[in-house]
């Protein structure tokens, strides 16, 4: 059974989007990939998609909705974007905040350097429980 990750953040549709469309991409093999929010926004961030269809050749237009925290199964890992005070709470084995700001509204360079950060974070994330350095007992 593969571990299942939740991105969360308040509205789910900027960073957590692009972590679930990452966690697709380079997490498929070891976890699945959620993503969800206590509000929904009627789109995905279009800035969000664009560069993540630029980087990674993946449409969240096509994928990928704005989706609450009960509309996804129950989950081993939640992972916080970084929203403080607000981050929205769910059930798990582990938690982590990955701090990151949210970058809608700003530049692209803001956006990109965000998509990369995620990617190395998935990576990671992959990494620690493929070597079981994340306890879900």
């Amino acid at each position: 059974m593969k571990t299942k990750v939740a991105f969360i953040c308040v509205h789910n549709s900027c960073r957590s989007q692009m972590a679930e469309a990452l966690g697709k991409l380079y997490g498929n093999d070891v976890f699945e990939s959620y993503s969800a929010g206590t509000e929904t926004k009627p789109q995905i961030n279009q800035d969000a998609v664009r560069i993540i269809k630029d980087l990674y050749n993946i449409d969240m237009n096509e994928t990928q909705k704005s989706k609450l925290l009960s509309d996804i199964p129950e989950v081993d890992i939640v992972v916080t974007m970084g929203c403080n005070v607000q981050c929205p709470f769910l059930p798990s084995k582990h938690r982590e905040d990955w701090g990151l700001e949210d970058p809608s509204g700003k530049s692209d360079e803001e956006f990109i350097k965000t998509a990369k950060t995620i990617e190395e974070k998935v990576k990671d994330l992959a990494r620690r429980i493929e070597n079981n350095e994340i306890k879900l007992e």
